[in-house]
């Protein structure tokens, strides 16, 4: 994220921390499509992701007189889906992964009926293959590899070290490797 961006956050939240419902608005529109694509690949029920990013939401809103900016509001609104993430996962056992893992074309650009079969045997496998990843392995890789966080802002949201999400990482990238072996 750019400068720019930053500043248009940092005012964003002043505003809404003022009662600005237009800003806070605008910090949904913002980042509420990818926190509820991270609750919805961590939760497999869309339902569910709904729900958490709504109650992360109603605590952002609660909250932001007490954000200072340590973290990007990015990362501080991520930590807090992963935290309603957690609850709802203590709270209820989680549905096995369906074909939620990314938005797919049902067409592929090239045309080629073989290419897209492909492709789309090789989501299902990798669907299957990370739904069988422990949670922080799973988290992490979603949050990296879909989100494109750096390590220290995955460290952040699910209170890891740095080096501990390198760890994580690792080891959801080694058992992918493994499990999606026919596909390499």
């Amino acid at each position: 994220m750019n400068d720019e961006a930053l500043r248009t956050d940092h005012v964003l939240v002043s505003n809404a921390a003022l009662g600005d419902t237009d800003a806070f608005e605008q910090i949904v529109a913002r980042y509420g499509p990818e926190m509820f694509r991270y609750a919805s690949n961590m939760l497999s029920d869309h339902g569910a992701a709904e729900e958490v990013v709504q109650d992360a939401f109603v605590a952002a809103w609660k909250g932001l007189d007490t954000f200072r900016g340590d973290s990007k509001l990015r990362t501080w609104l991520f930590s807090l889906v992963s935290h309603k993430v957690v609850d709802h996962r203590r709270k209820r056992a989680v549905a096995p992964a369906e074909d939620w893992i990314f938005e797919r074309s049902s067409t592929d650009a090239t045309g080629d009926p073989e290419k897209s079969a492909t492709a789309e045997n090789f989501m299902e496998d990798l669907g299957r293959a990370l739904a069988e990843l422990p949670y922080r392995q799973r988290a992490c890789w979603l949050l990296r590899e879909v989100e494109g966080m750096t390590h220290p802002e995955i460290g952040q949201i699910m209170t890891l070290s740095a080096g501990a999400v390198r760890g994580q990482l690792q080891r959801a990238r080694t058992t992918l490797s493994e499990r999606l072996a026919a596909w390499q």
